[in-house]
């Protein structure tokens, strides 16, 4: 079973708190490290919770408000004086335009390679971002007052060859099962082997992160069987000009909690909350009569999935 870490490094909105550092999550794949939006004060956060930032490989941010990515700006600069060598690949719609930016607030380059990938911000569409052996990285379009986007980690299916079985067959460990489990079959002495007759399948984990929008299908499709929804929950709701402007760009709790249900997601974590909030017991309150299976996220929380 793969052990997928997740520890949340803000939880607040556009305003900090004392309580609440602005947005970002911090993810330990087997080692591989990312991070999914990096807010003002996430490097620091990491040094309190003892994490590798040096070790980080990818940074996806869901869109340009500051509150989502300034912490990007010391993050860079702390590779620079730390003498990193290892490319770094920065995510996020009209991320080239943000990178050339940055690149011009110093007087001396990064000291290491920066990729920019610009992520599709309009349609329906779900990109594919990354993928190695193990998983992938999807995005798809939401609902903002800029450009911005979701993410999903999903994890491929894993298949665990019992060696009774194929020794029966006549099948060692070596290249054989390595070609077995990457084509789903082989031949052998003359016979076609099947992967499913010797192995059995562990599926994948799937965790989709929402970053700022309003409840949109988009979120709801990408969602779908998740594992862990991590969705803004920024209010409750109200009858307040303030917050119907506001549900334009973001999701209150309920809503949050729809979308969790109608994708059939196992958990949702709720996040980004409006300062206003002392206790966010009431948001989580309000999102169960809905979904049950929801939490709210704090500051330095980890998860493990």
């Amino acid at each position: 079973m793969t052990r997928i870490r997740l520890v949340f490094l803000g939880s607040g909105s556009s305003i900090p708190t004392v309580e609440r550092n602005h947005p970002a999550i911090y993810i330990d794949y087997e080692g591989d490290l990312m991070l999914w939006d990096c807010g003002e004060g996430s490097q620091r956060q990491m040094m309190k919770a003892d994490l590798r930032l040096m070790k980080i490989n990818h940074i996806f941010v869901t869109h340009w408000h500051a509150d989502h990515f300034a912490g990007l700006i010391g993050l860079i600069e702390t590779f620079n004086l730390g003498q990193r060598k290892k490319p770094l690949t920065v995510y996020g719609p009209e991320a080239s335009r943000f990178i050339d930016a940055f690149s011009e607030l110093s007087y001396w380059d990064f000291g290491f390679e920066m990729k920019a990938v610009d992520v599709e911000f309009e349609g329906n569409e779900t990109s594919k971002l990354f993928e190695n052996r193990f998983y992938k990285i999807l995005s798809v379009p939401v609902k903002h007052s800029v450009p911005a986007v979701a993410y999903c980690l999903e994890e491929k299916d894993r298949w665990n060859i019992d060696m009774k079985k194929a020794k029966k067959l006549g099948l060692e460990e070596g290249p054989i099962l390595e070609k077995l489990k990457e084509n789903g079959k082989v031949k052998h002495k003359g016979k076609i082997v099947r992967l499913k007759d010797v192995a059995s399948k562990t599926k994948g984990k799937k965790i989709v992160y929402s970053g700022d929008t309003a409840p949109c299908k988009n979120m709801q499709n990408l969602a779908k069987g998740a594992d862990l929804l991590i969705h803004d929950g920024t209010f409750i709701e109200g009858p307040e000009e303030k917050e119907e402007k506001m549900e334009k760009r973001h999701s209150n709790v309920r809503k949050a909690a729809e979308i969790a249900k109608k994708a059939g997601v196992k958990k949702l974590i709720l996040t980004h909350f409006s300062r206003r909030y002392k206790n966010v017991n009431e948001l989580v309150t309000e999102a169960r009569k809905v979904f049950k299976k929801t939490e709210a996220a704090k500051d330095l929380m980890e998860v493990i999935v």
